[in-house]
């Protein structure tokens, strides 16, 4: 195991401690580094963006777990339920996640053009619009959550359409034969049974959502007036547009310690409820 354990260490853990050595430097990764102490986190939490940041973020994860969450159940559901075209609807559900991300992104950026995308050409039709998608601080962030569970739900209704076929069919037939209507059958034997895979997939989404990138920097770079900008988005800005490496790093240290504090409380706090 020891080869196996030093290409982990090398590809993974030392270019997390590289980055916690680099929070406490002033380099551009070029010349030699200055020792910087808490020079760079006392520069974060003076910026202003960064509280905007930390909001916009956590609304975009608020908006992905109230919309993004049950569509992938709920589609799951429906599909184990299909006797007829099942493996069409499973193809047509996955395909978006077969498209590369960036070009996904810039089919749903022609939808919300404002002048002639898809979306408001759709509308027009029925004497609605145009609206500004991408560009009124109310709409842009629900049209990213949109785009995200778009192009994140196919691999997720696989996940739980192979935890569905684990459920056993006799409940099923046992429910059937006791009257029980569809929506109980889902409430009471269905969910139940997804109950450790729908703990982690939550979880998953959580972090997975927190570290949202290409869509606000693709469709929105960050607007319209900082309403879309998020923790990675300031990240990039901070490395590769205003050169501050140090600061960079820190914020991405931070990210990493509260998704870890959000994981362990949440761990510990669905412990029982997932082993019962």
């Amino acid at each position: 195991m020891l080869p196996m354990v030093a290409v982990f260490f090398l590809f993974a853990w030392w270019p997390i401690l590289r980055s916690v050595l680099l929070g406490f430097q002033h380099t551009n990764l070029v010349d030699p580094p200055e020792w910087a102490g808490l020079d760079n986190f006392a520069a974060l939490l003076a910026d202003p963006l960064l509280w905007i940041t930390v909001r916009n973020t956590v609304w975009f994860v608020l908006l992905a777990l109230l919309f993004g969450f049950p569509v992938p159940i709920v589609l799951a559901v429906v599909m184990s339920e299909l006797r007829r075209l099942g493996g069409l609807f499973r193809v047509l559900v996955y395909l978006p996640v077969a498209v590369p991300p960036v070009v996904a992104v810039l089919m749903w950026k022609w939808f919300y053009d404002p002048d002639h995308g898809l979306f408001n050409q759709a509308l027009g039709t029925l004497g609605l619009g145009p609206y500004p998608w991408l560009q009124d601080t109310a709409t842009a962030m629900p049209s990213l959550v949109l785009e995200a569970t778009w192009a994140a739900a196919g691999s997720t209704v696989l996940i739980y359409l192979a935890a569905l076929s684990s459920v056993p069919g006799e409940l099923y037939e046992a429910a059937e034969i006791d009257g029980a209507s569809i929506w109980r059958r889902i409430w009471h034997v269905t969910l139940p049974h997804l109950r450790g895979v729908l703990l982690i997939m939550l979880l998953l989404q959580i972090i997975g959502t927190f570290r949202i990138f290409t869509e606000p920097f693709v469709l929105t770079d960050g607007g319209p007036e900082d309403s879309t900008v998020t923790i990675l988005l300031l990240i990039y800005r901070y490395a590769f547009v205003y050169g501050d490496y140090g600061t960079a790093a820190v914020l991405g240290v931070l990210l990493a310690v509260a998704l870890g504090v959000i994981s362990a409380v949440y761990l510990r706090l669905t412990r029982k409820w997932s082993s019962a």
